[in-house]
């Protein structure tokens, strides 16, 4: 199994960003990578200051000062804590384009960041600067919602059979390596309303939903089987309905710490990363969020 490579974790030294960099921590401790803490002075307020009081002033480099003393502490604090090996990086500009900008620097294997901040991330996953964000990057991103008392127990891996499946569930393995996997495919009859209207039998309907069913047991196992998963590391939750709805029952159902996504699905209507989907598993769940990119 290809391992975890390096880790970067953006904090605004908000509440919500220490969980991110405490999970960021941990999960660089168990895979032996290290981590890189990375803190960006929005360059826009930055850009103001200089007009009022020109470049390099006073004020400016007294921030960058403080920001970078809170940064290394808290680097010092983590790594002691979750026995890391944690830098530190300050940068200045838009936040989006820093954290590319330190993704590539350090070709970092996963991003990680808060559900929410009071800073430079407050609006980096619930608003439209995540949906920048996720559509720009090609690595894997890991939004933490919980505070990170023990490792990943049990993760909900959503699976639509596209090729972004097998690349989810293969980060999930690489980011909770001994975590219980949850496989969730949620099926539909296809056009069952406009079936219905077009006078359908509902025993016809019902043997199209019985196929479904079928077919998705069918590949799910096939999945597992090609992953090389036991059947004591993972179980089939099988689901009829829309996949933003079951994807938060199953979550809450099955006790599941960790939900994974792939970044697209069979189409633009079905897309898990930009649409409906995650936006609802973002607003409405309770786990982390694991996003795979890749196919």
């Amino acid at each position: 199994m290809t391992r975890l490579g390096p880790l970067l974790a953006a904090t605004d030294f908000s509440a919500h960003a220490r969980h991110a960099v405490d999970r960021a921590a941990r999960l660089a401790h168990e895979a032996s990578a290290r981590l890189t803490l990375l803190h960006v002075l929005p360059g826009e307020p930055l850009a103001q200051l200089r007009a009022w009081l020109g470049a390099d002033s006073a004020p400016e480099r007294q921030m960058e000062a403080a920001a970078e003393d809170e940064l290394r502490r808290l680097a010092a604090e983590v790594g002691a804590a979750r026995r890391a090996e944690v830098d530190s990086r300050c940068a200045d500009g838009t936040p989006i384009d820093e954290i590319l900008r330190a993704a590539d620097a350090i070709d970092a294997g996963l991003i990680v960041t808060g559900a929410r901040g009071s800073g430079f991330l407050r609006r980096l996953v619930l608003g439209t600067t995540s949906e920048r964000l996720m559509r720009r990057t090609a690595r894997p991103l890991l939004v933490v919602r919980q505070s990170p008392h023990e490792a990943y127990r049990r993760v909900l891996v959503a699976l639509d059979f596209s090729p972004w499946s097998r690349a989810a569930l293969a980060l999930a393995r690489r980011v909770a390596p001994h975590a219980r996997l949850v496989l969730l495919s949620a099926y539909q009859v296809p056009f069952e309303e406009k079936l219905r209207f077009a006078g359908v039998e509902a025993a016809t309907i019902d043997l199209y939903r019985s196929r479904a069913r079928t077919d998705a047991t069918r590949r799910l196992h096939a999945l597992a089987a090609e992953a090389g998963l036991s059947p004591a590391q993972w179980e089939p939750c099988i689901v009829e309905g829309d996949a933003s709805l079951r994807i938060i029952e199953s979550e809450q159902a099955h006790d599941c710490d960790l939900t994974v996504l792939g970044k697209h699905g069979l189409s633009a209507a079905v897309e898990l990363l930009l649409g409906s989907v995650t936006k609802h598993v973002l607003a409405e769940g309770s786990a982390d969020v694991l996003v795979s990119t890749a196919t």
